[in-house]
């Protein structure tokens, strides 16, 4: 019997010049733990001149975590928070009872042909601490631990797995890794939280010998050993954890409570949120979604 509940392709979405494949929120799978949102983008490349411009737009009792492949990303929050992003580093903020942020390539990679290729993620936060303080974390590369085992290069990005441990702040039991695998590599991942999903940011990864196609998010069985291998160059990701209960998604606004999301969207319209300093510009709420 397979171990893969549900194989889910992801949406495509035009992010303003360049395109994300988006696995969750999906019609059949909302969240995996307290994964809600989970976005490829790129690999995208941008001629000399051109790059990421997503415009200030809030959040609301989140965070959100952005990782990098390939490429620049240059963070600014309502907090005065100003943080380039590189490969293998991760940027945690936590939206809590409201941020605002803008994502940019920095002016010194629009000298040149550049490309973005990275995950990123939304964790919905627990009930008690939806309407927290708003933060922002950043964690370099060499915070991040990274080992390696059977063929397999592995960085845990945040939460805890056999026995290492992110020192990415979270909020609930959580596990998020990148594989990254050699000829022949193999991971044992073991059954430590209750939900689970592999997704394959390149083809050639295999789950208990099942054969994943390319951009899919492969939800797994509870309590089961998974073996995911490659016979070749490869990678994936590892999203899960515990669940935190139901949530409403709308926009960029995540919430156990509906009438909290209303609120946040007419605090937008009428901009109350506090605003990113240095930026002019913002995405207006939308009309339909």
């Amino acid at each position: 019997m397979s171990n893969i509940l549900h194989l889910l392709t992801p949406h495509i979405q035009d992010l303003g010049g360049f395109k994300a494949r988006r696995s969750l929120p999906h019609d059949q799978i909302m969240m995996v733990g307290p994964f809600i949102f989970f976005d490829h983008l790129g690999p995208a490349t941008f001629p000399p001149g051109k790059g990421v411009n997503v415009r200030p737009h809030p959040h609301i009792n989140l965070a959100t975590v952005t990782y990098l492949f390939e490429g620049v990303l240059l963070h600014r929050d309502s907090l005065g928070s100003v943080q380039e992003i590189h490969p293998g580093a991760v940027n945690w903020m936590t939206a809590g009872k409201g941020i605002v942020h803008s994502e940019r390539s920095p002016e010194s990679d629009r000298i040149q042909a550049s490309t973005l290729h990275a995950i990123q993620t939304w964790v919905a936060l627990p009930e008690a601490d939806e309407e927290t303080e708003p933060t922002f974390s950043h964690y370099p590369k060499n915070q991040i631990p990274i080992w390696s085992e059977n063929g397999v290069n592995v960085t845990l990005i945040a939460g805890e797995s056999k026995g290492k441990k992110s020192p990415v702040q979270t909020f609930s039991p959580i596990i998020y890794l990148h594989l990254s695998f050699t000829s022949s590599g193999k991971y044992i991942l073991p059954p430590e939280y209750s939900e689970r999903a592999v997704y394959s940011v390149t083809s050639g990864i295999t789950i208990d010998g099942e054969e994943i196609p390319q951009h899919q998010l492969a939800i797994l069985s509870p309590d089961k050993e998974i073996e995911i291998t490659a016979p070749d160059s490869a990678y994936c990701m590892v999203i899960g954890g515990e669940t935190v209960g139901k949530r409403h998604k709308w926009w960029n606004f995540v919430s156990s409570n509906l009438a909290r999301i209303e609120q946040a969207k007419e605090d937008w319209r009428l901009n109350k949120f506090p605003q990113v300093p240095n930026e002019t510009e913002f995405i207006p709420l939308p009309n339909n979604i």
